[in-house]
């Protein structure tokens, strides 16, 4: 695997990704539990979207497994570095930001859809997706995540 650098990049991270998914929705979002020590692998090389930014004023995406990169056309410096509002067009940042008041409040929303844009300026439509809380066992905030499997260009 290579050696990436940042908050995101920490299997500890990933634990939290994957431990605040399932007490929010009480569904576990990798198939297969990784091995204590495995779930930043794990979860960067998931066959879908994973991503998740911090507590920031202007929250910066801290985490983005492989697909994801992809997605938006980033390298890992460059997603890792990115105010997650720069991910929407500009036209539906308000509608993003009233989204992720609601899921701060309710601890997770699922099935929901947007219109996001890469790095290029690809545009996209996401579909079904669940955001959440991050969270540790003790209620400790972290920011919030993103997971969707399905997308289409537009």
């Amino acid at each position: 695997m290579m050696k990436l650098n940042g908050i995101g990049a920490t299997n500890e991270h990933a634990r939290i990704i994957l431990e605040s998914y399932k007490r929010v929705t009480g569904k576990k979002l990798l198939e297969k539990d990784p091995m204590q020590g495995d779930e930043f692998e794990k979860l960067y090389d998931a066959p879908f979207i994973v991503l998740s930014h911090g507590l920031e004023l202007d929250p910066v995406l801290n985490f983005g497994n492989r697909a994801a990169q992809k997605l938006w056309e980033m390298d890992w410096t460059t997603f890792t570095s990115t105010p997650s509002r720069l991910t929407a067009e500009a036209m539906e940042r308000e509608e993003r930001e009233q989204f992720l008041r609601a899921v701060g409040a309710n601890g997770f929303i699922d099935n929901y859809k947007g219109i996001r844009i890469s790095s290029t300026g690809r545009r996209f439509y996401i579909v079904e997706v669940t955001v959440w809380n991050l969270t540790d066992e003790k209620g400790n905030k972290y920011g919030q995540a993103a997971s969707f499997h399905e997308y289409r260009y537009i």
